[in-house]
This record gives C-alpha cells, sequence and structure tokens, in this order.
C-alpha cells in the first residue's frame, strides 16, 4: 500500500492514538478518547486506573448505538462543531466531567448520554431533541445541554436535565437566537468553543446569547446531490455586522441577571473561565487592539476590570488565562514589550510570574506545591521556536520569577493535570505519534497504549534558521539521495498566523518525505506572522500581511539554496492550503520569475469575503483601508493580464463545495479572473467537502497533485 492510501486509511497515523486527554480532580484516573484500531476511525471512551495502571473501556460507541446505528452519524450541529475544532474523528468527539472526574456525559449521533466512571456505568439521558455540547454540573447531578434543530425542535435552545429525569428548558428563543452555542467567529477565531458554563456550586448557569439576525445568511450547496436543499450559514462578512453576544446568569429557579459590561466598545466575548470564585471575561475590542480582563458579581451582573490588554498591533491572549490563582490573584497572560524585552508572559495582579527568556503558549493546570501554594503548570518555548516543553512556575508572593523546565528531550510536549497526577504527551522526531506516559509524583505509573499504524518512514529534515531574521526553516531530501543530484524544489507552506510548521514532531515532516522520494527537495519556511519565536517577529505582518510573509519565504528559500546546492531553484513549485493556499496564489502571480507552478488548496482569494474577526485582526477594517484589502487580494493580482514577455505560470486551484469557513466562491472567482486575463489554470472541486478535506479525501489528493508538479517542473 502506497503512502497516500494509507495515510487516508488511517487518518493520517491518527486512527488508534489516544487523544483529548484529561486527568480526574484527584489524580485516580485518566480519561481520553481512542478508537479500536489503526484503521477504526470511531472514538470510543477509555479510562486509566492510576493505581493499579489498568486501562478499562467505558464507552463503545458501536455498542451504545445499537445495530444498524452509524458512529459517523452526527447532527448538522455536531458537525459545524467539530468543523470549527478540525474534527475528523467519527464516534465520541468530546465529553465533559464533573468536578471530581466521576462522570463523563458526551452527544452521539444526537444522543446525550452519561457514563458513571466509578462503576462502569453508561446510560442514555431521554432529552427533547438532538444534544449538542452536553455538559455535568461540577457536583454531577444534573446535565445541561443544548438543542440542535429537528422536526418540532428550535436550534440553540438550552436544557437541564434533573436527577429524575426532568428536562426543563433553561433559555430559549426563536428568530436567530441560540443560547449556550458559540458563535462562529468565537469558535473560528478565539477557539471558545463553547457557549455556557456551570456554576462551582451546580445551582446556576452563566449563558451566552447569541443574535445573529443581523448577519448575510450565506447558502452552500454540493451541485452533486441536486436533490438535497442548501445549507443556510449566517456568515460574519468583514466589514459587516457581527452576531450580538450577551452574558446572562441563570439559576435552575427562574432566576435571571444580565452581565453588564459596554458590548458596542468590546463586542467580542473572546474567553469565559468559571471554575472558581467569580467569572472571569476576556473582552476585545472589533479591532482587537485592546481588551479587558472582567470578574463578574454572580448577584448582581456588575463587572470589575482586573486587567487592561492594549497593543498597536493587536492582542493575543494566552490559552489557560485569565484565571484565579487559590491565593485570589488572577492570572492574566500578556507582553512584556519595554526596556528591550520581547515577551510573552504570565501576570498575577501585574506582577511578572514568567521569564522574559520564555515564550508561554499555554496554561495547563496547577501542581501541588508541597507545603506553599499550588505551582502552575505551563507549556512554553525558549529560544527553538520548533520545541515546546513543559514548565513549573511558581505562584508564591514575592518569591520572585521562577520557572523551571520539566520536560527533558528535545521535542514538542503538552500535558494534562489532576491532583498528584501528571500525564506528558511526547511528540519528537525520534519516535512516530505521541507517547502518553502517565507519573503520580515523581514516579511513572503508566503509558497510554496506542493502537494507531506505524508509518513507513523516519524522515529527518535538516532544520536551520536562516537569515538576519532567523527564520525557522528546514529540508527534506529523497531517503537515498545521492549529494551532487539537482532537485526540483517544492516549498511546502502554510505562513498564517496562529500555526507553525516547523516543529520537531516527526508527523509534520511524513507526508513531505514522501514528497522528497517523489523526487523533491522539499522546503518548509515559518515566516513572520508565526508564533514561538517572540511577539515582534509574530506581529511584523500587521497590515502587511502580503509583503511579509511572501518576502520571508523566497528570502528563506535563497537563503538555503545557498546552502543546499542540489536545490535547484529554476524548478520551483509551491503548495499549501487554506492560508497557505492563498500563498501558494500569491506566490505564482507575483513571482512567476521563481515559482513555475503553485497547488492553492481553499484559498481566501478575497479578504473582503473572509470573516471579522480575522481578516479585521491583520488587515484593519475595510472601511479603513480598502487599499490594503485589494493589495492582499488575489482576485485583483489575476485581473493583471500578464506581462508580455513574461512567463503565465500554471495554477491548479482545488476547493470544497460545502466549505463554510473559506466558501467556494473563493476558488470560483479566482477562475473566472484567470480566466478573463488568459492565465492558465485548472479547478479541481471536491463534491461533499469541507475546509477540512476529510475522510481521506486529501492525502487521495496527493497522486494527482504530484502529476501536475512533475509536468510543470520536470
Amino acid at each position: 500500500m502506497d503512502f497516500p492510501e494509507l495515510a487516508a486509511r488511517t487518518r493520517r497515523f491518527g486512527h488508534g492514538a489516544p487523544r483529548a486527554v484529561t486527568v480526574a480532580g484527584d489524580g485516580s484516573r485518566v480519561i481520553f478518547l481512542r478508537s479500536a484500531g489503526p484503521e477504526d476511525p470511531a472514538d470510543a471512551l477509555w479510562l486509566l486506573d492510576t493505581a493499579t495502571g489498568e486501562e478499562r473501556l467505558v464507552a463503545d460507541p458501536r455498542a451504545l448505538l445499537g445495530a444498524g446505528g452509524d458512529p459517523a452519524a452526527l447532527t448538522p450541529g455536531e458537525r459545524a462543531l467539530r468543523e470549527r475544532r478540525r474534527l475528523s474523528a467519527a464516534g465520541i468527539g468530546s465529553y465533559a466531567l464533573d468536578a471530581a472526574g466521576r462522570i463523563a456525559v458526551f452527544a452521539l449521533a444526537g444522543r446525550l448520554f452519561r457514563a458513571d466512571l466509578v462503576h462502569g456505568d453508561v446510560v442514555e439521558v431521554a432529552t427533547v431533541g438532538p444534544a449538542l455540547d452536553p455538559r455535568p454540573d461540577p457536583t454531577g447531578e444534573r446535565l445541561a445541554y443544548v438543542t440542535d434543530a429537528a422536526a418540532g425542535v428550535r436550534r440553540g435552545e438550552l436544557r437541564v436535565v434533573a436527577p429524575d429525569g426532568t428536562d426543563s428548558l433553561l433559555a430559549g428563543e426563536d428568530g436567530g437566537v441560540t443560547w449556550g452555542l458559540p458563535e462562529h467567529v468565537a469558535a473560528e477565531e478565539f477557539h471558545r468553543f463553547r457557549g455556557y458554563w456551570w456554576a462551582p456550586d451546580g445551582r446556576g448557569v452563566l449563558a451566552a446569547r447569541v443574535d445573529e439576525s443581523r448577519l448575510p445568511h450565506w447558502h452552500l450547496h454540493d451541485p452533486a446531490d441536486p436533490a438535497s436543499p442548501p445549507t443556510t450559514v449566517a456568515y460574519p462578512q468583514a466589514g459587516g455586522p457581527n452576531a450580538e453576544v450577551s452574558l446572562h446568569l441563570l439559576d435552575l429557579d427562574d432566576g435571571w441577571v444580565d452581565v453588564h459590561w459596554d458590548r458596542e466598545t468590546y463586542p467580542y466575548l473572546a474567553s469565559v473561565d468559571w471554575a472558581d470564585g467569580n467569572p472571569l471575561l476576556t473582552v476585545l475590542r472589533r479591532s482587537q487592539q485592546h481588551g479587558l480582563v472582567l470578574a463578574v458579581d454572580p448577584r448582581t451582573g456588575e463587572t470589575q476590570v482586573h486587567a487592561e490588554l492594549a497593543d498597536p498591533r493587536w492582542v493575543e491572549p494566552i490559552p489557560g488565562t485569565p484565571a484565579h490563582l487559590p491565593d485570589g490573584r488572577v492570572l492574566v497572560g500578556g507582553e512584556l514589550a519595554h526596556d528591550g524585552y520581547d515577551a510573552r508572559c504570565l501576570f498575577a495582579d501585574g506582577t511578572l510570574l514568567t521569564p522574559p527568556s520564555l515564550y508561554v503558549r499555554r496554561v495547563v493546570g496547577r501542581l501541588p506545591g508541597g507545603n506553599g501554594p499550588a505551582d502552575l503548570l505551563v507549556e512554553a518555548s525558549e529560544g527553538e521556536p520548533s520545541q515546546r516543553h513543559l514548565y513549573r512556575v511558581r505562584t508564591l508572593i514575592g518569591g520572585g520569577v521562577d520557572a523551571r523546565r520539566m520536560s527533558g528531550t528535545p521535542g514538542w510536549h503538552t500535558a494534562a493535570v489532576g491532583g498528584d497526577t501528571l500525564v506528558v504527551g511526547t511528540a519528537s522526531l525520534d519516535q512516530p505519534g505521541t507517547t502518553w506516559a502517565v507519573w503520580r509524583g515523581d514516579r511513572e505509573v503508566a503509558q497510554l497504549r496506542s493502537l494507531a499504524a506505524a508509518p513507513p518512514y523516519a524522515p529527518r529534515p535538516t532544520m536551520v534558521r536562516v537569515t538576519d531574521r532567523r527564520l525557522p526553516s528546514a529540508v527534506v531530501y529523497p531517503t537515498q539521495h545521492v549529494k551532487g543530484t539537482r532537485l526540483p524544489v517544492l516549498l511546502d507552506v502554510y505562513g498564517g498566523p496562529g500555526h507553525q510548521e516547523v516543529v520537531a514532531a516527526r508527523a509534520a515532516w511524513l507526508e513531505r518525505q514522501w514528497w522528497a522520494d517523489s523526487g523533491f527537495a522539499v522546503v518548509t519556511v515559518d515566516n513572520r506572522g508565526t508564533p514561538g519565536v517572540a511577539p515582534s517577529f509574530e506581529k511584523a505582518v500587521h497590515r502587511r500581511l502580503a509583503d511579509v510573509v511572501l518576502t520571508d519565504q523566497i528570502d528563506a528559500l535563497t537563503a538555503l539554496a545557498d546552502k543546499h546546492p542540489d536545490l535547484d531553484l529554476e524548478r520551483v513549485g509551491i503548495r499549501g492550503w487554506s492560508f497557505g493556499g492563498w500563498l501558494a496564489g500569491l506566490a505564482v502571480l507575483r513571482h512567476p520569475e521563481l515559482f513555475r507552478c503553485g497547488i492553492a488548496g481553499a484559498p481566501v482569494t478575497d479578504w473582503t469575503l473572509y470573516d471579522t474577526a480575522y481578516s479585521e485582526r491583520y488587515l484593519g477594517l475595510p472601511e479603513d483601508g480598502m487599499d490594503v484589502y485589494a493589495h492582499h487580494s488575489l482576485l485583483e493580482l489575476a485581473a493583471e493580464p500578464p506581462v508580455p514577455g513574461e512567463p503565465a505560470r500554471p495554477l491548479l486551484l482545488v476547493h470544497g463545495l460545502v466549505d463554510d469557513n473559506v466558501v467556494a466562491a473563493h476558488t470560483l472567482r479566482l477562475s473566472a479572473a484567470l480566466l478573463a486575463a488568459g492565465r492558465p489554470h485548472s479547478v479541481l472541486p471536491l463534491t461533499g467537502a469541507t475546509h477540512m478535506a476529510a475522510g481521506g479525501l486529501s492525502e487521495r489528493l496527493l497522486r494527482l497533485e504530484l502529476d501536475f508538479l512533475r509536468t510543470h517542473l520536470g
């Protein structure tokens, strides 16, 4: 079996691997999802007993659904939520726990299930309609869920199921209003995937009300299925209206308190935390250049400002913040940009907790602090952006700045923590996949088993920082490459904010090794705008994405060719998806003298046709600079006829026809502009495909892409 087919069948070697790992509050059990084998797409719920080191299957989706049930069946709302999470697995997509980690609840094919993790019982809970995002209250007594649309059931009702099974409406209304769900930009751009939060005592719910009635309605239709009606989505188009989002405290006895803040000035609700103490919110201006961390009084709904977040480019909150520390201080993520510092740090009530040398990526949770206050467990990078490590950060008042690295081996580390149990996930260039080690105190007690397929390659990318900007870069050669043999170059890109490609994890290089073994030198560059280096590196792209990103890619490619003479810059192709698809199109249209062809998958061809939060964060409001948007538009570039004597390089455009993130109109409009200007291109429409091109589709595309590149690069 060749690599594309193997990657398609195994979901890029993800089937059978543990994911969604959490730890019970007392550290007694580790809960996770995993399918039954390397080609099984349906994830089941598992737990590991940390006292014995034994794993136990809690909930098998096939057994729960019974004969004729389909673990891949999704309600429309669940499909949309998984799309926002970039989750392509079937079966149990996610689960939620009570505070002690004794009860887990999850939705499966729209049905609601409750699992007793102590005794092993799993029961279906009756609901009035398809269930979305079910969550137990912290005591484990009650469950809440949001309804999806069905016959006789409206989407977006927030409901509570009592211990006796009584299903009560907590909030719901008609007219394009939902309760308890995140709006599109909250999930897609701020990674807030939920819309309600239980009170710590389980007697009330903090719920988001989302009114999308002002948004334009777009209609997505797959022409390969003409009998099906189009799907209608409310889309927040750049420069247009956003959903109106408000918060309300709802108690279970019909009490109602509105949360007050200046929603006109700060319309974006970026994050909410209510683990203990009073609720904490992060709200942002539409420009995202200023934000507030607010504490909510649950009795009155009044808010108090705990911190201000400000940046002339944009504010970038740190996941896991804000949060209460045990001593009552509020933990906030921010940036240190004075006295020569250029750091992403943590603060407690304004006091610096992490050293400026650390680039903080996420706050995982709390670690036992011995006789003192609990320490923080943090994921961060220090000096080498391709690696992510775990750090213990002291929170003692007056204790100074103290962050100690806990992970030893080079690689990309993540973690989950509860009580005295720490679960460490490690990916590296020396091993396939991610290994999950379970620790209690200073003793490793178990590892989570992986049933994933073994990849056929052990790629060894040559990783290096190049140019005066020290851009993280890598080259992958064919396995049997003979030095002195000149190779066509494939620039395999993403390049967009918030994501890195040059990482010390083998999974990032498996497909690139296949490309290399197909006859290319594969080059990957993390340009300015990508995370992991420093805030100034990340935010240099503000209002000039096209110039900075493309310049960095070309400069890095040229610098690598100086170090690697086997790279033939007379034969360069470029490929990318989403932001990378836009970058591939930009490269071919702006620099045909260097790029002989390009593959643009699901490209954003017109940033006024993309969503508000993303486009306006990096390019500003359209009304403040339509020239900026025009400068970044592939449609504007494509409309210019090729200069006489200048080569017109071919593009292969690929797009899913039911993509609700970057809609297919982007590619169709680009094709029309290219056609009108007489520019060579081909369009490959993917029927039934979303932005993820899941189900093995993106992997099976690889052979067609290879034929295209071989045709045009020789």
